[in-house]
């Protein structure tokens, strides 16, 4: 390696101090002054080497006191880690500066060639003056490359941990025997049921992993005045990396670089190119030679990678105290937290539609509707199109209302209630998990830092201020005009991007007009035979290729918002969030929403068509009915959509990892990265994108959109989400821990604004549900029917011998003036004979349908969600066993602060005392 620069200055040796204004910050007002106790804290007992050269590091772990679902338990942490020497793998790994002793908590990446190398300096020489320790190291590949290592020595860490209020262990956890000897009295009633089950498959064992321990904890904001009640067995552990991290992040932000009172923070420096990159280090390799099993864990990364990321563990639960704690933080734990409940929700969900599908399949053939259609061999039906298509007989559809009755059956109307209940108790009972999170992460008491004014807000609006309310000093100021004027237009904007998807959904429609045609004239009999369906699956193909072009939404979405002028970076992030969603919850459902509430719905009548354009005939729906169209389209659309999302996920980071891979070897030969250091690894790495979790979560949103909107037609999809999330989990776990720069550890209390987002796809399900069965299903007709035209009239019964006529009352005929081997044909429909007084006017029957369906959605819509809200009310948002724990050691907290001071104050007294005793002594005669 060449070293170019190794600056290495204690804050209070930094360079001169001016006014705070200045470009230059005063270190002397910022400096580290420890107590006593701080001081002589340098005894505390150090790491212990055994006898094979491996040092054993403590670290304090978390245990969550409930009970998650599967696939998202809280695993047991590992509590001793056994990693190599120090000073053997420093500077082979790169994890420490030259002296093997420092730790590289932040890498900071620019290329001398940049033109902004004056903001730079003045930066660095600031950072310096924060106490912070740089060293500088040029790329092995690229001499233009230059690497910053940043350390935070002890008095850093512990200034502004206490400026952060970093919450830090002070006292070890003694549970109460009550609770304790109710928990585990329940558990032995359990454990009695479990005996010929295999033993916790899901958890991880010793065997597997012989350095798992549980361990807890209390916490407090640390402070530098009672650092002696604080858990500190290491200084170089007691932050852990994740924590040193965060802090030197939140110091890199508040930097200056340039006179002036808002020119600071390296966001800004990256954004105009002065830095390139800037990222923490992942802790070495997560690849080992050695297995976990005998040797251990190298280290957190690998840890990770062995328990968490490795396909090998699909079916363990997650550790997320791993995940959050020592290496991603509390936003990414969160959301893998969130996506393992999700996971482990839709267990139910999935098994109750597979149940729903096989009660189809169980009563196929006792099905009196696909019965009579498929013994149909007189009834003709009319061609679906002009040109081409053939009459056909009505038994030509047997396979389709065989198909139709898998999804439209008499439990149709159980699961959708079912999943609107569902959607629900979801929503309420990850509130509950949630709080159960924050506290066990401490983020009870945490409240977000108030965000800083965007720099392109500033610099648009600095020119007109006003006094901010809450701080008291003066900030720009966007007039109201301006900003509704701008909303009015981005609103305009996003109207119009909903247009466009129109348009692609009638050219859809136009396609599926023109080519019926086509496929009923085409040579090959099979599709010749099936041209309606061969239409809709090619329909439904071009309309995903569709839905993937105009994933070019986001520059539109950056546009409009950055039109907005939003004055936060959360404000920016929730607009364009919102914008996103809309855009591709459109972009997703729009043909979908064709197919289940107008396809065939505006078609009129033979002799009397509805013609699109006055020259094409619209489309119909099968003779089978239009559900067999929907299930097609969710089928294909949520298939197609998750491979390619699972595909892209992984494979565009894999494929661009490779070629870099590639091109180092090219160039430095076939073993040049092992010997790269840690930060030159890290940089060839793929850097996670600029809107963190947003495509993670929108995916998610989506395919929870897919499950919930219109499972009534499609008992199956919270199967195919539940396959898809089981490998998502992993796979998005292997992109963090292998094939992304680590991000910054951040914390967060919840999922944002994506939470509302699901609250409303959860209210539009219920009605979206409601209008399925009642408009697209023929459930409605049937039960119209059974009760009120069929052989059971009267009776107050609906079985299948009910049904017997159906087919025949529920078509229409239709007279013939071509010279054809049949005078009439039928089509789908409820309207009188041509012989009638009124011919082809509507029946009574259909208005008596009409009614009946408009009834089923009032009455369905009002009683789902009186239910939800009934659920919502009786599900609180926090558990009583979490209040009683929150209650328990506020008091203990405060009895332990309590006992802590009196120890202290009656030391001092004792000292004082035997001092005092001392001087009387001298002065006795």
């Amino acid at each position: 390696n060449v070293l170019l620069e190794r600056e290495r200055t204690e804050g209070s040796s930094s360079s001169p101090s001016r006014d705070n204004d200045s470009t230059l910050q005063n270190p002397g007002t910022n400096s580290s002054i420890l107590d006593e106790n701080t001081k002589s804290d340098s005894g505390l007992p150090e790491v212990s080497a055994d006898a094979t050269g491996a040092i054993h590091l403590k670290r304090k772990a978390l245990q969550l006191d409930y009970t998650p679902t599967s696939l998202e338990k809280v695993a047991p942490l590992t509590d001793w880690l056994i990693f190599r020497p120090l000073q053997g793998r420093s500077k082979s790994s790169g994890l420490c500066f030259g002296d093997g002793k420092s730790r590289i908590d932040y890498i900071l990446v620019y290329r001398k060639s940049s033109s902004q190398s004056e903001k730079r300096e003045v930066f660095e020489r600031n950072i310096r003056a924060e106490g912070l320790h740089m060293e500088k190291e040029a790329s092995l590949t690229n001499s233009d490359v230059i690497f910053l290592k940043v350390h935070a020595p002890w008095d850093v860490l512990c200034r502004y941990a206490e400026l952060m209020n970093i919450r830090m262990p002070f006292r070890r956890k003694i549970f109460y025997m009550h609770r304790r000897h109710k928990f585990m009295s329940r558990r032995k009633r359990i454990n009695k049921f479990r005996g010929w089950l295999p033993r916790k498959p899901m958890k991880f064992d010793n065997d597997r992993l012989p350095d798992l321990e549980e361990n807890e904890s209390f916490t407090a904001p640390f402070s530098r005045s009672r650092i002696h009640h604080f858990i500190i067995h290491n200084k170089d552990t007691f932050f852990n990396n994740a924590t040193r991290s965060r802090i030197v992040h939140h110091i890199l932000q508040r930097v200056k670089y340039e006179e002036g009172k808002n020119k600071m923070g390296l966001n800004r420096l990256l954004s105009n190119n002065s830095y390139e990159a800037a990222f923490p280090l992942h802790e070495g390799s997560y690849h080992s030679k050695n297995p976990i099993r005998t040797h251990g864990a190298e280290n957190h990364r690998h840890l990770l990678y062995e328990c968490w990321a490795w396909w090998g563990v699909w079916y363990k639960y997650q550790p997320l105290d791993l995940i959050r704690s020592l290496y991603f933080g509390e936003k990414i734990g969160l959301y893998f937290a969130w996506l393992g409940w999700y996971t482990g929700m839709l267990f139910p969900a999935a098994l109750v539609g597979l149940l729903v599908f096989l009660y189809g399949v169980f009563t196929l053939e006792h099905c009196q509707v696909s019965k009579e259609i498929c013994q149909s061999t007189e009834v003709i039906m009319c061609p679906i199109c002009d040109q081409y298509c053939p009459y056909l007989r009505l038994s030509d559809s047997c396979i389709y209302a065989k198909v139709t009755h898998l999804f439209d059956n008499g439990a149709t109307v159980f699961f959708a209630v079912f999943m609107a209940v569902w959607a629900t108790v979801f929503l309420e009972f990850w509130k509950r998990r949630r709080a159960v999170l924050a506290y066990d992460w401490d983020l009870i008491d945490w409240e977000e830092e108030e965000d800083e004014i965007r720099p392109q807000f500033e610099a648009k609006y600095s020119k007109k201020e006003r006094m901010n309310p809450i701080s008291g000093k003066p900030e720009p100021y966007q007039a109201f005009t301006d900003k509704y004027s701008r909303l009015i237009v981005s609103a305009s904007g996003i109207f119009f991007m909903i247009l466009v998807v129109i348009a692609a959904v009638f050219g859809i429609v136009i396609y599926r007009v023109i080519t019926v045609s086509t496929f009923a004239a085409f040579g090959w009999a099979l599709i010749r035979n099936n041209s309606q369906v061969a239409t809709t699956g090619t329909a439904v193909c071009i309309n995903f290729c569709i839905i993937m072009l105009l994933n070019l939404y986001e520059k539109v979405a950056l546009l409009l918002t950055n039109l907005e002028q939003p004055r936060t970076e959360s404000e920016w992030e929730n607009s364009f969030t919102l914008k996103m969603f809309l855009f591709q919850f459109v972009n997703l459902n729009s043909s979908t929403f064709y197919i289940a509430f107008f396809l065939g719905r505006f078609t009129g009548r033979p002799g009397a068509y509805l013609r699109l354009i006055n020259r094409w005939k619209l489309e119909e729906c099968h003779p089978s009915g239009c559900l067999i169209d929907l299930c097609m389209q969710m089928g294909i659309i949520m298939v197609l959509k998750q491979t390619w999302n699972n595909f892209m996920e992984l494979g565009y980071p894999l494929i661009q990892n490779w070629w870099t891979r590639r091109k180092l070897r090219r160039e430095h030969g076939r073993n040049a990265k092992a010997g790269f250091p840690q930060w030159e690894r890290d940089y060839n790495l793929q850097p996670m994108n600029a809107y963190g979790l947003f495509d993670e979560y929108l995916e998610m949103i989506l395919q929870f959109g897919f499950t919930t909107i219109f499972v009534a037609a499609f008992p199956l999809a919270p199967l195919l989400a539940l396959l898809n999330n089981i490998i998502e989990i992993r796979l998005d776990a292997y992109k963090f821990v292998t094939q992304w720069r680590r991000p910054l550890p951040s914390q967060a209390k919840d999922i944002g604004i994506w939470y509302g987002i699901l609250e409303g796809i959860g209210i539009l399900s219920v009605i979206t549900n409601a209008f399925v069965i009642a408009v697209t299903s023929d459930f409605i007709p049937r039960l119209v029917y059974a009760y009120k035209y069929g052989p059971c009239a009267g009776q107050g019964r609906a079985g299948q011998g009910c049904m017997m006529g159906y087919v025949n009352i529920s078509t229409s005929l239709f007279s013939l003036t071509l010279k054809q081997t049949f005078s009439s044909s039928r089509y789908r429909d409820y309207r009188e004979p041509p012989d009638s007084a009124e011919p082809y006017s509507y029946t009574l029957q259909f208005w008596h349908v009409l009614a009946a369906r408009l009834a089923f959605i009032i009455v369905f819509e009002h009683m789902v969600f009186a239910i939800k809200t009934l659920i919502a009310y009786l599900i609180p948002d926090l558990p009583k066993d979490l209040r009683d724990r929150m209650r328990r050691e506020k008091y203990l907290i405060q009895e332990m602060m309590y006992e802590a001071e009196l120890e202290r104050l009656q030391k001092e007294k004792n000292e004082k005392k035997k001092k005092t005793d001392r001087t009387h002594h001298k002065e006795w005669p």
